[in-house]
C-alpha cells in the first residue's frame, strides 16, 4: 500500500509580539524516516516567527532532496468566510486575492514585533466601516475600528462568523477573533504570510484544499508535488503530555504520529475530504478552505 508521504509537520504558530519559548509559543513537530527507514519523532520551539520559518524552509528544502514528499499542517486558518474577498473587493481567485493582500499589509520583524492589529483594523474599515467583524486587542491597541471586546453578534448580511469548516468542527474559535485564550485571528494574520513565501520559493508545494480538490487523495494526486500545506486541529486528536512535554508539544508530536499511522495504514487519503459530491464545494475550494480530518 502507497503512502502519500515521507514525512509529516505539525506547526502550533504563535502571534506574540515578544520571542517566546514554552508554554504559548512556536512548535514545530518533525516525523521523518531515520538511516533506517525508521519514522521518528523531534519537536523544536524557535523563539520567533523568523526563526520558524527558516527552520521549516530548510525542512522542506532537506526533505526535497531527499526525494520525500511532505504533509505540512498549520493550526491556524488558510483561508477566511466566504464573502470576505469581495468585501475587501479583492477579486478572484478569493484565497489567493486575500493571501496575497495579507502578505503586503502585515509587518513582521525579526523580534515578533509586528502590525496585525493594525491591518485587522484596516480590513474592518474596508470592509464594513465599523470596528467589525475583527475583534479582540490589548487596550494598548484598541482603536476606532477594533474594539477590545466582540461589539456585536454576526446578523443577516454580515460576513459569516465561521467558515463551513468551523461548523463541523467542535470547539475551533473564529477567524475574526484576534485575541485572548483560544484565538486564531493573529496566528492567521501573522503566519499566511510565511505560508505565501514559503510556496513562492519551491513552485511544488500545493495548498490544501485550493491548489487540490476537496475529497478523498491517492498517490495519482500528487505526482511530481513535492509537499502539501494544509491546515489541522491538534485537540482533534487526544494528546497526553508525556513525562517532561508541555501541552503544545504533545499536540504536535501526537497529531505528526497520527498522521503517520494512517498514512501508513492507508487511510489518510481519505481525511482530504467527502467521499461525495458536497454543495459547499466550489466555497471550499476556492476561499475558506477546510480542517484536515474535519467531518465533512
Amino acid at each position: 500500500m502507497s503512502r502519500l508521504f515521507q514525512a509529516y509537520l505539525t506547526i502550533d504558530w504563535s502571534a506574540a509580539s515578544k520571542p517566546a519559548t514554552g508554554a504559548d509559543s512556536i512548535w514545530i513537530g518533525v516525523m521523518k524516516r531515520n538511516v533506517r527507514f525508521q519514522h521518528v519523532f523531534e519537536a523544536h520551539n524557535p523563539a520567533t516567527r523568523a526563526e520558524a520559518e527558516k527552520l521549516i524552509a530548510g525542512l522542506l528544502e532537506d526533505f526535497a532532496r531527499r526525494a520525500e514528499r511532505t504533509l505540512v499542517t498549520f493550526d491556524f486558518p488558510l483561508g477566511f468566510p466566504r464573502g470576505t474577498a469581495q468585501a475587501l473587493k479583492l477579486g478572484a481567485p478569493a484565497w489567493a486575492k486575500l493571501l496575497d493582500f495579507i502578505a503586503a499589509e502585515i509587518k513582521d520583524k525579526p523580534d515578533n514585533s509586528n502590525n496585525r492589529f493594525q491591518v485587522a483594523a484596516k480590513m474592518n474599515r474596508l470592509m464594513t466601516g465599523e470596528a467589525f467583524p475583527f475583534w479582540g486587542a490589548p487596550a494598548r491597541e484598541e482603536q476606532t475600528m477594533l474594539s477590545s471586546k466582540r461589539p456585536r453578534a454576526h446578523g443577516e448580511g454580515d460576513l459569516p462568523e465561521y467558515r463551513y469548516a468551523e461548523d463541523a468542527t467542535k470547539g475551533v474559535s473564529s477567524i475574526w477573533k484576534l485575541y485572548y485564550q483560544g484565538s486564531v485571528g493573529g496566528q492567521a494574520l501573522t503566519g499566511l504570510p510565511m505560508i505565501r513565501r514559503l510556496r513562492n520559493a519551491r513552485p511544488a508545494i500545493r495548498l490544501w484544499p485550493f491548489e487540490l480538490p476537496w475529497r478523498p487523495l491517492s498517490p495519482a494526486d500528487l505526482d511530481g508535488v513535492e509537499a502539501v500545506f494544509a491546515e489541522f486541529y491538534p485537540t482533534m486528536f487526544d494528546a497526553k503530555p508525556a513525562a517532561g512535554e508541555i501541552k503544545d508539544q504533545a499536540q504536535v508530536r501526537v497529531s505528526a504520529e497520527r498522521f503517520n499511522t494512517l498514512d501508513e495504514q492507508g487511510q489518510l487519503g481519505r481525511l482530504f475530504g467527502p467521499a461525495k459530491e458536497d454543495p459547499r464545494k466550489a466555497v471550499v475550494e476556492t476561499e475558506e478552505g477546510w480542517i484536515l480530518g474535519a467531518s465533512a
